[in-house]
């Protein structure tokens, strides 16, 4: 099969990370054993009047530092040592009052965990404050004050995938262990890989060959608060304007809601979106935003590194999400999601071809580091990591084991049911 060399900038403006499409070699990751007894709880997060799912919503195990999030359409999976079972699973999402059951009492409740709407009975905004620009200029001066400033050692769960069209051609998945770096610190995170298992179906990736190249720091590198270059600049006053949306509550706490977008005489692809700023200290709980590609020409230079000369690529979405989570005053990196959508037009062919890559990242276990020293270098991957191929895990039902992971969308589930198969026949 000949291979095609694209190269796409994942980030625009400033960040390294990209995504290659071509072929790498990487060495496989070793697995270590576990002597765990756990239970495992699943179940779906809905509105409790319109039943609708609740996606991304924050999943915690009291008592413990475990955590996850739930999928897209409301479903999660968590895992807790039999010891742990007189604790409670709490569940947290914006705009919601928070719900709190015990483990014991949750096999009750048939999966289905229903959150309250909260009604917020609040002045109009501009009585709240007139000035949305000076309250994010605000978040970003006490940062410092508002985010860890011990370096944290991390266990998260990593995703990515790849779909040509409607089809998955591409499923990674990982745990990894962050060393995270203070962020009042310029250091950058170490990350060391644990645990990983990925497939990828190349026969139906025509002559393109898709690789991720950055793999964690992907999702890492989206941590705003420690990595402020996608547009928390000295000229983001000059680029963006800032309103008030509606504001909501989380942990029974004001949450102020920005609306941002780029000024009509800044004609370069910025972002838009929406900042949510917890109103007892001025932390970021949340980011979620756009890249604006109305300008294909301009939008694809920004992404396109390299491509072949019988090729146009412009992107078709290109959507972020960064969610932290409070513990003891402080705020933590918790989620965070990339969704990149990419249409090749290929001269002289009738069809073109859209690939759709997503990459999501969750804080499943954290401790403080002072004591620990990061990964030594060998362990250590690098920002230009592309996860192995290695199919094997996919045979086997408990490959996870005790690991916190986030549960599989349904699209994504199918999709590691066909692998189980096609191992199966093999």
């Amino acid at each position: 099969m000949k291979t095609v060399n694209f190269k796409f900038s994942l980030f625009p403006k400033g960040i390294v990370m990209s995504m290659l499409l071509t072929f790498f070699t990487v060495m496989g990751f070793a697995t270590a054993p576990s002597n765990f007894e756990i239970v495992e709880f699943k179940g779906v997060v809905i509105d409790r009047d319109t039943k609708n799912p609740l996606p991304f919503a924050n999943i915690y195990v009291s008592g413990t530092n475990i955590s996850t999030v739930s999928n897209t359409d409301g479903e999660f999976i968590i895992k807790v040592d039999n010891e742990d079972l007189n604790e409670k699973i709490i569940f947290k999402f914006i705009g919601y009052k928070n719900k709190v059951i015990l483990l014991s009492e949750f096999v009750g409740f048939k999966g289905k965990v229903e959150l309250e709407p909260i009604s917020v009975e609040l002045p109009e905004v501009s009585v709240i404050s007139k000035d949305a620009e000076a309250l994010v200029q605000a978040m970003i001066d006490k940062r410092n004050l508002n985010y860890s400033k011990q370096d944290m050692q991390l266990t998260a769960f990593y995703r990515e995938t790849i779909k040509k069209n409607k089809t998955y051609v591409s499923l990674s998945e990982a745990v990894v262990d962050i060393f995270k770096q203070p962020y009042n610190s310029y250091k950058l995170d170490v990350v060391k890989m644990y645990k990983a298992r990925k497939q990828a179906d190349y026969t139906k990736l025509d002559t393109v060959v898709f690789k991720l190249m950055g793999g964690p720091f992907n999702s890492l590198y989206l941590d705003i608060m420690k990595y402020p270059e996608m547009f928390f600049t000295n000229n983001m006053t000059d680029n963006y304007l800032f309103s008030f949306d509606r504001s909501t509550k989380m942990d029974n706490r004001l949450i102020y809601v920005i609306d941002f977008k780029q000024k009509s005489s800044n004609t370069d692809p910025l972002y838009f979106g929406k900042l949510y700023i917890d109103a007892q200290n001025l932390a970021m709980k949340s980011a979620v935003f756009n890249l604006n590609i109305q300008n294909k020409e301009e939008a694809s230079k920004m992404f396109i590194i390299k491509k072949p000369l019988n090729a146009k690529v412009f992107p078709v979405t290109a959507s972020y999400r960064i969610d932290y989570f409070e513990k003891d005053g402080l705020w933590y990196y918790g989620y965070s999601r990339i969704e990149l959508g990419l249409k090749i037009d290929w001269k002289k062919k009738f069809f073109n071809t859209t690939y759709f890559s997503t990459i999501e990242m969750a804080t499943t276990d954290y401790q403080s580091n002072d004591d620990a020293k990061p990964a030594n270098y060998k362990e250590r991957l690098k920002p230009s990591v592309i996860v192995s191929d290695e199919a094997t895990g996919f045979s086997d039902p408990n490959f996870w084991g005790e690991f916190n992971v986030i549960e599989p969308e349904k699209s994504i589930e199918s999709a590691i049911k066909k692998i189980q198969k096609q191992l199966e026949k093999k």
